[in-house]
């Protein structure tokens, strides 16, 4: 095309084209902008090519395609067109292809605001718009009197009317989500499985995460996370009838404790537990060498039953880690006081981190993504199995171990009453690690424990008596090296979760996975724990004691 019908096309198209970009900019500025830049690229484009037959297309065309880029580069929302006018766009069969993009950007805005509507109105709006069902037959329907109908009619259009004359602000989680590096819980799990089960897809947390401070509407979260609210709104409902979530009237909060990590915090928390781990650890491990308690009789277990005290140190270490001490802890804090009731029976508190590329993680942070426990499930009045899984035993702690863990318990309880087993049972607890066998019940046969079995009260409490007399001999400086680290842990724990953190900061040396954890990888370190071999992995860091 020659320069001046270029410049004839250009100037025609100049007002209307700015008009175009003045509906849907912030500002006058923006839109100057805007055009221009739109009508830069029609000038040029058209004095480079013949063979555009329909000029009114093409230019409308590039204004949408810079419209589109305009509203990613600078990340505005479509500001709308007043919701009177929209009935025009929907039904104006008009060939311009200006009204032809502007129709498909407020059918798509409208879809989109559609979705803030409360369920209800989402409801009676789609049967009545897009169904085209009468108001009575919507109300028998939904079995509701027709006035209610025709009121939520007249809300929603007041609604939507106020959506599309306004631009929504996303939040951060709309280019930055978040994820959660772990997840864990204290307490009784439920039939639904293990926590982190409510957590596998991003939305939800995402959802926690938004109102770990306040609480916010549904429509509130679908912007922090520019997302639909439909999507939003079941999602929350199902976190909220399981507890994760909190119901103040129209709005959700926060009932999980998210650890979100500074370099303040990391550095305290390493600092704490690698001095406190080398104190009691190896304490601990000399104390046990040099006394008679590792040759008692009242200490069963070891791969073929032998009098393996490496494979004996590896389960005493952590579980007197975790039971020592009881008499000087701190338990103002009761559990029923702050776990939340799940309707699968679940009975927990619910902990998740955060992760943060930018800061340098938690010393040992991936060993501990492979540590679970310490568990304990008991068979009343009879016996306990305490077992903790970690990098360096196999893993035991599967989805469903909650489901035949008292199988197990009753079974291991006969074993030890020295009841007759059945073929199938002794290779079921053989298969799980509990026991060897060697022949068949009916032959010459011989079984023996493979996890460390505490037969009798006075052995057990001779145990803990070491790690009593360590905790007490270096509680001043234990607490010493903890109060940093927890006035800091409450100073970024939102004050509707303080009791609930509190609770777990009483634990802190006690039955603590991260000082269990530091106890191993320091006696490990210094060669005083041998690893284990593969075959004595399934039974490791298991202890079996009577009640």
């Amino acid at each position: 095309m020659n320069r001046i019908d270029a410049e004839r096309i250009t100037t025609e198209y100049l007002k209307p084209v700015f008009g175009f970009a003045l509906k849907r900019c912030k500002n006058s500025v923006d839109a100057e902008d805007l055009s221009q830049n739109i009508m830069v690229k029609v000038f040029l484009t058209l004095i480079k090519r013949d063979d555009i037959d329909d000029v009114s297309k093409f230019i409308w065309t590039v204004a949408h395609n810079s419209l589109s880029n305009y509203y990613r580069d600078n990340n505005h929302s479509f500001s709308g067109v007043p919701i009177d006018d929209v009935a025009d766009y929907l039904f104006d069969d008009t060939a311009d292809a200006e009204a032809i993009i502007t129709k498909q950007e407020v059918i798509a805005r409208l879809h989109s605001e559609i979705a803030y509507l409360s369920r209800l109105q989402r409801r009676i709006v789609i049967m009545y718009y897009y169904e085209n069902k009468k108001q009575k037959k919507i109300a028998e329907e939904l079995n509701i009197p027709v006035g209610t109908v025709k009121w939520h009619l007249f809300e929603a259009r007041k609604e939507l009317k106020r959506g599309m004359e306004i631009m929504r602000n996303h939040g951060e989680l709309k280019f930055n989500p978040i994820r959660f590096d772990m997840c864990s819980f204290s307490g009784k799990i439920g039939t639904k499985g293990d926590i982190s089960n409510f957590f596998r897809s991003a939305i939800s947390q995402n959802i926690v995460y938004a109102v770990r401070n306040e609480a916010k509407t549904i429509n509130e979260i679908a912007d922090e996370l520019g997302v639909s609210p439909v999507y939003v709104e079941s999602e929350a409902e199902y976190l909220e009838k399981y507890g994760f979530l909190l119901k103040q009237t129209d709005k959700y909060l926060c009932n999980i404790l998210i650890f979100e990590p500074t370099e303040d915090l990391n550095r305290l928390h390493d600092n704490m537990y690698m001095q406190a781990a080398r104190i009691f650890a190896n304490e601990l491990y000399d104390e046990l060498i040099k006394s008679e308690l590792l040759n008692s009789k009242g200490i069963l277990g070891g791969y073929n039953d032998t009098r393996d005290v490496n494979f004996l140190i590896w389960a005493l270490i952590p579980f007197i880690a975790a039971f020592s001490g009881e008499n000087i802890m701190d338990k103002s804090i009761d559990f029923s006081d702050v776990y939340t009731i799940r309707p699968d029976g679940g009975k927990n508190i619910c902990y998740a981190s955060v992760s943060a590329s930018d800061i340098k993680p938690q010393m040992y942070i991936e060993e501990m993504k492979k540590f679970k426990g310490p568990f304990w499930n008991g068979l009343t009045d009879k016996i306990t199995l305490w077992t903790i899984d970690s990098e360096w035993s196999d893993e035991r702690m599967v989805e469903n171990y909650q489901l035949t863990v008292t199988r197990d318990l009753t079974l291991l309880n006969n074993y030890l009453n020295d009841s007759i087993l059945s073929e199938d049972d002794y290779a079921y607890l053989a298969e799980k690690g509990y026991i060897s066998v060697c022949g068949k019940p009916d032959e010459l046969f011989k079984t023996a424990l493979r996890i460390v079995y505490l037969r009798d009260e006075e052995t057990r409490k001779k145990l803990l008596s070491v790690g009593d007399r360590i905790k007490e001999n270096h509680k001043e400086e234990f607490e010493k090296l903890k109060a940093p680290y927890i006035k800091a842990i409450l100073e970024n724990t939102p004050k509707h979760l303080h009791k609930m953190r509190m609770y777990g900061l009483q634990y802190i040396f006690y039955s603590d996975a991260w000082f269990i954890l530091h106890c191993l990888k320091e006696l490990v370190k210094n060669g005083k724990l041998i690893l284990p071999s593969e075959k004595q992995k399934q039974a490791l860091t298991t202890v079996l004691f009577n009640q």
